[in-house]
């Protein structure tokens, strides 16, 4: 049996999880999110619990019992807390300015970078003197965040030497030493 398949989903007070055939949605304060999942998987939600079990022991329902259990426990603590990610600028002018829902970012190219995000991410910059530019994401759909901001790091990913690029608040580059540093 599938350790994540068999556990069961804890549903928060203000959220509502509701099963119409092979889609489920779930709504929170934070908003609202619907996932369609294998007809095969049969989805209960029983005092304050969604359970999901699988018809068979095939090497597929295997799979999709543990992965679908993971996308509904994501959507229920989504629309509960929400999910929040920070990236860091790292890099001498690299500057980072967000109005409504589009990002500018200044990455050292000849040209400003801008970036039209989904109405469902919100996104703040900040900038503080004597500190890295910050791009602070939240969101309550896990999976459209993850996009976002490896879309984001795509436009200029940390080097290993000086450690420059756009990175995650916390995540550690692993650098390189340079060319003086060889054995002669």
């Amino acid at each position: 049996m599938s350790r994540i398949g068999k556990a069961p989903i804890a549903i928060p007070a203000g959220v509502t999880v509701t099963v119409s055939g092979d889609v489920v949605t779930v709504k929170g304060p934070k908003g609202q999110l619907s996932q369609k999942v294998n007809p095969d998987l049969h989805i209960a939600v029983e005092d304050g619990h969604v359970t999901l079990t699988r018809p068979t022991d095939d090497r597929e329902h295997r799979a999709q019992h543990g992965l679908y259990r993971a996308l509904i426990h994501n959507m229920v603590e989504g629309v509960s807390t929400g999910y929040r990610k920070e990236m860091e600028l790292v890099g001498v002018g690299y500057r980072a300015a967000a109005t409504g829902q589009v990002l500018e970012l200044s990455l050292g190219y000849s040209h400003a970078i801008y970036i039209k995000l989904p109405p469902e991410v919100k996104v703040e910059a900040k900038s503080e003197r004597n500190k890295n530019p910050l791009i602070i994401l939240e969101s309550d759909d896990k999976q459209l965040l993850g996009q976002v901001c490896a879309k984001i790091r795509s436009l200029r990913k940390p080097e290993p030497y000086k450690g420059k690029g756009i990175k995650f608040v916390g995540e550690v580059i692993r650098r390189k030493s340079g060319k003086s540093a060889s054995a002669k």
